[in-house]
């Protein structure tokens, strides 16, 4: 059996560990073939010499040339999508915009893409739609909700044609049944004590505020093309059941396993076949309850503008991303209350004019102008 070429851009990452944690689960399969970073000299350092790659990317200089001298014989380069040119399948793990040139490299040389990086698809949706038509590219999403959305289509014999409804779960978060008013004074610490994940500080403290499921809405419309009118959100606290879709008679098929991102990691590296290492398995014996709620969308009002963000289409989820990312961060330093974030954001959507991109440039200037209009919001 020909071993699968594996390339990991954002290695150091946490999509990036657990990627390595799939192919050493089943080496037979697959083989490390790339190894990307931007700055974690050490840690790619460590990894190179375990899975001995052909090429590690890494994009800061001074970091880069300690990786070339630690390890001899190995191709160092600065490009993330030099990935590309020695993989089958690519696992795009990056953080933020760094990621976008992976995903259309990626799709524009006809390869499987396992797609990690949200920025590709929440504000660069219209750059990448085009190429996933190109010859053998596969977009495959490595993302628990948009995998599980991916493996009950995958049940259709039209899906296009007969399904009536997508519906993403969300665990609710730290907050799930708080009160807007009990919610005033919350701490950091407390935003980020998610009760069934654990992720990077920025995105914990999006599935508290439920901007994390909002842009997720975004995703499943690029990825499916599902309309937004069509695509529901459900709160479902023991995060078993990961995603469902409902079709035209009324029958819903719904996924489900433990949370276990290495799941949806083993997907994305053996689509169109299964892996053999049950990642997730259920204990059926275990597993008493499936609980499932309708989001407060007037506490939680971020999801809602995702919503919103999405149906102005264009450029409008740059721009909301890009904004909510520089108010976490003002929440994460203290500089703002967490029941502050929605109103804040809401006023950026308010003063954005959306327009529709056709470069890179485009996407940039959207998120930049994202970013401004959010340090005004902030100085006021």
């Amino acid at each position: 059996m020909t071993q699968k070429r594996v390339a990991i851009a954002g290695s150091s990452g946490s999509i990036g560990v657990q990627t390595i944690d799939v192919v050493l689960a089943e080496p037979d399969k697959y083989v490390v073939s790339a190894l990307a970073v931007g700055s974690s000299a050490d840690i790619v350092i460590q990894q190179a010499r375990q899975l001995r790659p052909e090429l590690v990317v890494v994009a800061n200089d001074e970091c880069r040339v300690q990786v070339a001298q630690a390890l001899p014989g190995v191709t160092v380069t600065g490009t993330l999508s030099d990935v590309v040119d020695v993989a089958d399948v690519v696992i795009n793990g990056v953080v933020g915009f760094a990621g976008l040139s992976v995903t259309l490299e990626t799709l524009r040389s006809g390869k499987t893409l396992g797609l990690a990086n949200k920025e590709s698809l929440i504000a660069a949706g219209p750059l990448v739609q085009p190429l996933r038509s190109t010859p053998g590219a596969q977009l495959v999403p490595v993302d628990s909700e948009h995998c599980a959305l991916h493996q009950c289509l995958r049940s259709s014999f039209d899906a296009g044609a007969e399904v009536a409804r997508l519906v993403l779960t969300a665990s609710g978060g730290p907050f799930r049944g708080r009160s807007a008013e009990s919610l005033q004074s919350v701490t950091v610490d407390e935003a980020l004590n998610h009760p069934t994940w654990k992720m990077g500080p920025k995105i914990t403290i999006d599935s508290s505020t439920l901007m994390n499921k909002g842009l997720e809405v975004i995703e499943a419309h690029e990825l499916y093309g599902t309309s937004y009118d069509n695509i529901d959100v459900v709160v479902h606290p023991q995060s078993v059941v990961h995603s469902m879709v409902e079709f035209t008679d009324g029958s819903t098929i719904a996924q489900l396993s433990m949370p276990d991102m290495r799941l949806p990691i083993g997907y994305a590296l053996g689509y169109p076949q299964r892996i053999s290492t049950p990642f997730g398995r259920i204990d059926w014996n275990t597993l008493s309850r499936l609980d499932f709620e309708a989001p407060d969308r007037n506490t939680f009002r971020c999801l809602d503008l995702a919503y919103a963000a999405g149906r102005l289409g264009g450029t409008a989820p740059a721009a909301l991303s890009a904004a909510n990312e520089v108010i976490v961060d003002a929440f994460l330093d203290g500089r703002m209350k967490w029941s502050a974030i929605a109103q804040h954001l809401e006023n950026v959507l308010n003063r954005f004019i959306a327009t529709t991109p056709t470069s890179v440039d485009d996407v940039l200037a959207a998120d930049a102008e994202g970013r401004a209009l959010a340090q005004e919001e902030l100085s006021r």
